[in-house]
């Protein structure tokens, strides 16, 4: 079995990084096209795959660049002659589709998360560049919902969520953070796990696609009520978004006051974890988000109502949700998990053992190449 991976970038993506390793495992060979040699291009080496570049950018301007790139990508699968081909994200997939037209090779579009689902043009724009050869993998279980409403055949179509390497997490409370911020323990933590991304314009977002405006208003509301709590936002900007960042830190500066503290990046996110009372993950568009980590640190967890949100924060069992994009509701089930820390508990510890059975890599990867077989096997009859 020979698989051929797309990925669109070298800086994050480490889930699908974590996937090749379990199919690497499992005796599936794996080669990976990546947009240059820097960032975890070294990490897939290392894990036994072999790495190729093209530059998938369709926006680079240069039209005759663009065409180089495909006809690079064709003559790639040409010489390696892969059983399938597996694109990540969006781009990937539609160069794929691009430079393969008229191949017979099955391709698979694992697809990150709903967003481009959630725009009529964009998702029609990618359903209707697919033909037989094409299947997708959903990664939760709106995104299956979206595919299926198109029209796509259910046998086309197989849900697997994006694993983890689910030993990295344990439910040790720890109060470092705490210490960290000289904080008493009467002090509530409510915490925020995210890059701020700004929002997609052309989308028609006014805020950030991850909320962070949102949980600002609602934290505001709280502390009418509840003035000794704070919220800790960690995260930087994402990509070249540093002036929307700043905008943002400002925006929880005048609502906030010191009640709202950015960390930035950090690279200890599982003890910082284990100090919040609470994470909140208010994104208006999401796949699973954040939403893994916390519960698998046993956190209490609340979240929007949107992507794949409901399939691990399931309200009333292992979290709490809401509407994307209304304050005044979230403030209100803010107060709510404050106020009964043995409900919270008990959600989150319910919600670890959710996730630990159903977002462990090993058994998520497996399910891939039971597909991948699968696909083969169809296309071979």
């Amino acid at each position: 079995m020979k698989a051929l991976h797309l990925i669109k970038t070298t800086i994050g993506a480490t889930w699908a990084l974590k996937e090749i390793e379990v199919l690497i495992s499992l005796g599936c060979s794996v080669h990976v096209v990546l947009p240059s040699n820097t960032g975890l291009a070294s990490k897939y080496s290392s894990a036994g795959a072999i790495v190729h570049v093209v530059n998938f950018n369709f926006m680079t301007g240069n039209l005759l660049r663009v065409l180089a790139e495909l006809i690079k990508l064709r003559k790639l699968v040409s010489e390696i002659k892969p059983d399938i081909i597996h694109s990540h994200f969006v781009g990937t997939t539609l160069f794929m589709r691009m430079a393969m037209i008229f191949c017979k090779i099955p391709r698979v579009f694992q697809v990150p998360g709903p967003l481009h689902l959630e725009n009529k043009l964009t998702r029609s724009v990618e359903i209707l560049s697919a033909n037989s050869s094409d299947y997708w993998i959903a990664t939760c279980a709106r995104t299956s919902r979206y595919y299926l409403e198109a029209g796509v055949a259910s046998a086309r179509i197989r849900t697997i969520f994006y694993g983890t390497d689910v030993s990295l997490f344990s439910a040790d409370v720890n109060e470092s953070l705490r210490n960290e911020l000289g904080l008493g323990p009467d002090v509530a933590i409510i915490g925020m796990v995210a890059y701020v991304y700004p929002p997609k314009r052309w989308l028609g977002q006014r805020r950030g696609i991850k909320g962070h405006e949102d949980l600002i208003d609602a934290v505001a509301l709280v502390l009418k009520h509840r003035p000794n709590t704070v919220c800790v936002f960690v995260g930087g900007a994402w990509g070249d978004s540093r002036q929307y960042f700043e905008e943002v830190v400002r925006y929880s500066s005048k609502e906030l006051g010191a009640k709202g503290i950015f960390l930035g990046s950090r690279n200890d996110v599982a003890r910082i974890y284990g100090g919040f009372d609470l994470v909140v993950h208010p994104s208006h568009s999401e796949n699973l988000g954040g939403a893994g980590e916390s519960l698998l640190m046993a956190v209490p967890t609340l979240a929007t109502n949107v992507g794949g949100f409901p399939d691990i924060v399931v309200d009333g069992l292992t979290g709490w949700l809401v509407e994307p994009g209304d304050p005044e509701e979230m403030a209100i089930k803010i107060q709510e998990v404050l106020s009964d820390p043995v409900e919270a508990r008990k959600r989150a510890n319910a919600g670890r053992a959710l996730v630990l059975e159903s977002l462990d890599v090993k058994k998520t990867g497996e399910k891939v190449l039971e597909f991948y077989l699968e696909i083969i096997g169809r296309s071979n009859a």
